[in-house]
């Protein structure tokens, strides 16, 4: 379907961009990205510069997840001709836009995840009522290098070897003598949420592996930098960004490709919803806005950046 590094670090990218198209979506809907990324950092501002499209009053905030995010971006530009103004960061990714939310301190959170009960439990006085706006499949992500010397296919327990730590060397599940690097998302993160969830279900993952090809990456620009620029690599991405990117691949999960199809009828065992969560029901501008993007007009922002719209998956 779907979609198919500097050293490594802890720190999540503040700005992002998306393109995974549903099913054999051309290559060229990857040209977004980059001006999706553009937009985030443009519309990204303090509070002290709320007024600047024009004195309507303080700016909707919202903030989190990486994937949501050029979606969010692009229906706010869409919105300032109409008189909203909106400012879409991507401070922590989806657990990070939730606590913000909890703590007074956005309008909407932007999340790949589904609220849990910890984040109900850290902030009890938030009414948090998710809506969702499509759906997105995460894949793991291989080197080109990787997937044209065999490896084009990944069980669960040799993907659980991987991320573990167990599987080190590339030609112990058919490819080539190269060794792993694994890139994994920071605990929180709605990516991080999904890969678990497919190895362990419900099981409290293992802590991860004291090793030196192992690292920690925060949103999905600075996962896709890392996995381009490191020979060997892999790590659960969106697919939306690895479209059009000729180093990378994503494998199919015991046999299963992250096709529109197969997101749609939950065959894929790695889609997610994409949400927008409020502090009660949406109101105001905040309506206005998830409105605007569960419209008509709106829901092709979803595909355009490779995300499957309420409508593909049956909603």
């Amino acid at each position: 379907m779907f979609r198919t590094m500097e050293s490594p670090s802890r720190s999540g990218d503040l700005t992002t961009g998306g393109a995974r198209a549903a099913g054999a979506v051309s290559r060229r809907r990857f040209a977004h990205l980059a001006s999706g990324a553009v937009l985030i950092a443009s519309l990204t501002t303090a509070c002290a510069q709320a007024d600047a499209s024009g004195g309507a009053g303080k700016a909707l905030q919202a903030s989190g997840s990486t994937t949501v995010a050029p979606v969010a971006a692009d229906a706010a530009e869409a919105l300032k001709a109409r008189g909203l103004n909106i400012t879409v960061a991507t401070q922590g990714g989806s657990a990070g836009g939730i606590s913000q939310l909890g703590a007074g301190q956005i309008d909407i959170a932007l999340s790949s995840k589904p609220v849990s009960d910890e984040d109900k439990a850290a902030s009890p006085e938030t009414d948090y009522v998710s809506t969702q706006i499509g759906a997105d499949a995460v894949g793991i992500i291989i080197s080109k290098q990787v997937a044209d010397a065999g490896v084009g296919n990944l069980t669960k327990e040799q993907a659980k070897g991987l991320f573990e730590g167990k599987i080190t060397n590339w030609k112990q599940v058919g490819g080539p003598d190269l060794p792993v690097f694994v890139y994994d998302k920071e605990p929180g993160r709605g990516t991080r949420e999904v890969l678990d969830t497919f190895l362990y279900r419900g099981e409290k993952p293992p802590p991860p592996p004291n090793s030196n090809n192992f690292a920690i990456v925060g949103g999905n620009l600075e996962t896709r930098n890392k996995l381009e620029s490191t020979p060997g690599s892999v790590g659960p991405l969106s697919t939306g960004f690895v479209e059009g990117r000729d180093k990378l691949a994503v494998v199919t999960l015991d046999g299963i490709a992250p096709s529109s199809e197969n997101v749609a009828t939950g065959k894929y065992p790695m889609s997610r919803p994409l949400y927008m969560v409020t502090n009660g029901p949406a109101k105001d501008d905040a309506k206005k806005f998830i409105d605007y993007i569960l419209s008509d007009e709106g829901q092709p922002l979803l595909t355009k950046h490779g995300y499957l719209t309420l409508k593909q998956i049956g909603r």
